[in-house]
């Protein structure tokens, strides 16, 4: 319990890894196979150490079968004390190697469940799962919220079903909230959490759902699947890490998809998908959407670049944005000591209810931090 690996690599969404994996079909020779479904479980994540962590906290789940015929995993975490205390660990990310996270618990016995004040769902990235996202449900719990994380369909316990790149996925989490009102789970005002892919579905889903959703958190979401696809296959297929097993499985990767032209790529997911992902404007979703949105991205960002986060930023009044200097696609969402404060905040702002969208301020250690890390250094003098 006192050092779980990866428990926040969620945010990281990392949703196309499976392009240098070594777990690919032998059968499958096509990059578009990866757009259509992910396959399995991101090596990065340690299933097992997470499975005894949530295990660990009183929670309750279940399914709901939503519109599509598909079964989606669901789980609800109470508002209380959890003992939760974070650390983040600076590390090197992209040699391969799963990532070490500092997180301690300290359960008090027995745990008391308090009122909540709102609800917050929580939506992974891909190849990830909603259990994946512990350290901030957990978070969010000790600040008074219910917490409710969903297994988006091909996920985790939820059953499989045509990728839709957040558009689909919006209409699950949908029935998944409907249902779980109707029992009670969703309570007060309503907010989502997403990262990565989740925030791209977060985004969706508060468009469709008006003034039901009072607010979104987003970090490091596309505003175009299409364009997001071009930029990310470059940059995995770019990636040298030090670890050999790693460094096979890039080899690799480069070796089965390294030759294929991307857009033909695409082309081909969106015919098998009924989608065109060029289609998917995550953009159009925002500038129609009611709720406030506080959209957060590292400046730093390979997987999905921070000028689509700008893009997005720039389609609504409603938006709030926050860049990070310093941060990536896999550091911004593991920093729950900067973050989590600022997340604090703008969920409990009293003008969400007045209408008008809070606009919090970049934490000063952020900027403080991330300056020294770019200062050029002066050398000393003899």
């Amino acid at each position: 319990m006192k050092r779980l690996l990866l428990l926040l690599l969620a945010g990281a969404g990392l949703w196309l890894a499976a392009c240098s994996s070594l777990n690919s079909s032998a059968a499958s020779t096509s990059l578009s196979d990866r757009l259509v479904a992910p396959v399995g479980v991101s090596t990065l994540l340690d299933t097992a150490r997470i499975a005894e962590a949530v295990a660990a906290v009183p929670n309750r789940h279940g399914f709901v079968t939503g519109r599509a015929g598909v079964p989606l995993f669901w789980r609800a975490f109470d508002p209380g004390r959890y003992g939760l205390h974070y650390q983040y660990l600076a590390q090197q990310h992209d040699n391969g190697e799963p990532l070490n996270t500092g997180l301690k618990l300290a359960l008090p016995q027995p745990f008391q469940a308090q009122a909540p004040r709102g609800t917050v769902v929580l939506l992974h990235g891909w190849m990830m799962n909603g259990d994946a996202m512990l350290p901030w449900s957990l978070q969010l719990a000790e600040s008074g919220y219910r917490v409710i994380t969903i297994d988006l369909r091909n996920h985790g316990h939820s059953g499989a079903g045509p990728s839709g790149y957040g558009t689909f996925e919006s209409d699950d989490v949908i029935d998944v909230i409907d249902a779980l009102q109707r029992r009670g789970e969703v309570v007060g005002p309503l907010y989502l959490f997403g990262v990565s892919y989740g925030a791209a579905t977060a985004l969706f889903t508060a468009d469709k759902l008006g003034d039901r959703v009072t607010g979104v958190v987003a970090m490091e979401s596309f505003a175009n699947a299409g364009d997001a696809i071009r930029s990310m296959i470059p940059h995995l297929m770019s990636l040298q890490p030090t670890a050999w097993k790693a460094q096979a499985m890039a080899t690799y990767g480069r070796w089965r998809y390294g030759g294929q032209n991307i857009d033909a790529v695409i082309a081909a997911a969106s015919q098998r998908l009924d989608l065109d992902l060029n289609d998917v404007d995550v953009t159009r979703a925002v500038a129609d959407t009611r709720a406030c949105m506080l959209l957060l991205h590292g400046q730093n960002d390979a997987h999905v670049r921070v000028e689509q986060g700008r893009a997005l930023a720039a389609a609504s009044p409603r938006v709030h944005y926050i860049e990070m200097r310093g941060e990536d696609h896999i550091t911004l969402p593991l920093r729950l000591d900067l973050l989590s404060g600022v997340v604090d905040d703008w969920l409990a702002h009293d003008d969400h209810a007045g209408g008008r969208c809070p606009a919090p301020e970049v934490p000063q250690e952020a900027d403080r931090r991330a300056m020294a890390a770019v200062q050029p250094r002066v050398p000393a003098r003899g």
